[in-house]
């Protein structure tokens, strides 16, 4: 059948998949038998968000910091750069490459740990939340730090029912609440093994003292 010119001229909009690369920093030995995937928040580094979460280091333990696959200037183009997990600009996409690339790096990273946990701080969060449900491994522990469930995560995927969970907030935090951090947990309730709310006197933060119990 002949193409009418108004198919012609319409806008398509395709989708390939395409090689790219990923980096990481880490810290602790590669042969640890816990590995931790510590997830930066929206307009942070890796490099730099691994150094703030030295507390949660120690003797057993190694620290994989995946950076975020889209970086961008967070000044008018030049100076200082950050990275996003995702916009909300071919979200399903995007959550679908972080998801896959995860994976990657906890197989490549974790062939010799005995377990996996994430931590996740504010857009990590919703990151940590949303591999955590879709893992080919599932981890042992999320650690949520200033970030709630993201709205589009299925809250009966079975890979959650085993996890212990801690929802970190601040009491001066505007962007997580105490308040929020309670209604998460109340959601919660009866779908995973143990959750724990843990509040600090700060504000969009890390709980520098909570991970060093961890």
């Amino acid at each position: 059948m002949e193409a009418r010119e108004d198919d012609a001229n319409a806008v398509r909009a395709g989708r390939i998949e395409v090689r790219r690369s990923a980096r990481w920093f880490e810290r602790g030995a590669v042969d640890a038998p816990q590995l931790w995937l510590v997830l930066h928040g929206y307009g942070q580094l890796a490099s730099a968000f691994l150094q703030s979460c030295a507390p949660l280091a120690r003797e057993g333990r190694r620290l994989v910091a995946p950076e975020a696959l889209s970086r961008f200037y967070l000044r008018s183009g030049r100076g200082a750069i950050g990275a996003s997990w995702m916009t909300s600009e071919a979200r399903e996409q995007e959550i679908e490459d972080y998801v896959a690339y995860l994976d990657a790096l906890v197989e490549h990273c974790g062939a010799r740990a005995a377990s996996v946990s994430v931590l996740g701080f504010s857009q990590g969060v919703a990151t940590a939340w949303r591999w955590a449900s879709r893992a080919r491994r599932a981890p042992q522990c999320v650690v949520a730090c200033g970030g709630g469930l993201p709205p589009d995560l299925d809250l009966d995927a079975p890979a959650l029912r085993a996890l212990k969970v801690v929802l970190s907030a601040g009491e001066h935090d505007e962007a997580y609440t105490p308040h929020a951090a309670q209604h998460d947990a109340e959601r919660l309730a009866g779908r995973i093994a143990r959750c724990e709310v843990a509040l600090h006197a700060g504000g969009h933060e890390l709980d520098l003292e909570l991970l060093a119990r961890l």
